[in-house]
């Protein structure tokens, strides 16, 4: 049977179709619980909650669903450029963006460049909360985050944008590889070498994962249907893992405008960009992503992210969609489930369809 593959048994689904673990609060325990009961594997992105919030996050997850699941954290949460990052830099960049906040009538906000990593604190409580699966991406934890993980019970993914960064995580002894596509939606998780030097397209990376690696592999980046899901299942993938389809439901958290945005004619044009949060990700093009190009220095992640936030939130509130980073990947156009649970059938329909014939 084609949904009965490596994957399925390692992490005791009935269907290898994941969900993309959205961080950034676009994540909510009910549609983790919708794609988990209809036989997937939902997930959980909580790269920026706190212990605490993870705890009681989790605590809803186990009211709505006892299927396994996976909860998602970000290795390397913040850039190793922001050690001591220069105040000239910082004020430079501000004023490159301060256009942005005149036109909306809003203060730049003041910021602080000492952020601390929360990824230590917040792995702690993976480890008392035991998610069938631990999802990570931007690096490889420390081994003995992996051990404990492995002592536990709890599987390990991690995250490829190339082959190097595979066979990396193959000898890490991870349990899963996501071979993450250029074509995927949100951020690029590239460790070994910059984003922008690590675009490789969804169906030749699996092919290069699969020809050098044995660790099984989950496809990700560009697919929204049972025919993304039979290609890449044919090209050899364990499982495939969805995003931008998933991000359009009434259960995810995204704004009604952001949803709205990906049923339009403008999730045509999708754009990688560091304007916004100051790591690569692929989202809607807007005026920001044009007139600030990828050359153009930004902050350093997360502080450009808390430099952007009072942007977006008055952008919002003024209806300046054109501001706004609407998060998407490369293939939005056949997007049509608004209900988790339905677009988990049709998906299942449609690839037993293909399968049959």
């Amino acid at each position: 049977m084609w949904y009965q593959t490596k994957i399925t048994e390692l992490l005791g689904i009935k269907y290898p179709i994941l969900q993309g673990p959205m961080g950034g609060g676009f994540s909510t325990p009910g549609l983790l619980a919708a794609v988990s009961n209809a036989g997937g594997l939902g997930s959980f992105g909580a790269y920026t909650l706190s212990p605490e919030e993870i705890l009681e996050a989790d605590g809803l997850i186990k009211t709505k669903t006892d299927k396994p699941y996976n909860v998602n954290l970000w290795v390397s949460d913040v850039d190793d450029r922001l050690t001591d990052y220069p105040a000239e830099s910082l004020e430079k960049i501000k004023a490159l963006f301060k256009p942005y906040f005149n036109e909306l009538s809003i203060p730049l906000p003041d910021l602080n460049t000492n952020i601390p990593s929360k990824f230590l604190k917040q792995v702690e409580v993976i480890f008392e909360i035991k998610p069938a699966v631990f999802s990570f991406i931007f690096g490889i934890p420390p081994k003995e985050i992996l051990d404990e993980a492995r002592k536990l019970g709890i599987k390990t993914v991690g995250a490829a944008t190339t082959l190097d960064e595979a066979l990396a995580l193959e000898e890490a002894k991870v349990d899963a590889i996501v071979a993450a596509g250029f074509e995927a939606g949100g951020h690029r998780p590239s460790f070994l070498r910059s984003a922008h030097d690590s675009l490789t397209g969804t169906f030749a990376l699996v092919q290069q994962l699969k020809a050098k690696i044995k660790t099984p592999v989950i496809a990700a980046g560009g697919i929204a249907d049972g025919k993304g899901i039979a290609a890449l299942l044919t090209l050899g993938a364990d499982a495939v893992q969805l995003g931008t389809a998933f991000l359009v439901t009434d259960e995810s958290n995204a704004t009604s405008i952001h949803k709205a945005a990906l049923f339009s004619d403008r999730s045509k044009y999708t754009v990688l960009s560091k304007s916004l949060t100051g790591r690569m990700g692929r989202m809607i093009r807007n005026r920001i992503s044009e007139e600030i190009n990828y050359q153009t220095e930004v902050l350093p992640f997360p502080l450009q992210t808390r430099l952007m936030g009072p942007l977006r939130a008055a952008a919002l509130a003024q209806g300046k969609t054109d501001m706004i980073n609407f998060w998407s990947g490369q293939n939005a156009i056949n997007l049509k489930h608004t209900k988790a649970a339905e677009l988990m059938q049709a998906l299942i329909t449609e690839t037993q369809h293909i399968f049959n014939h």
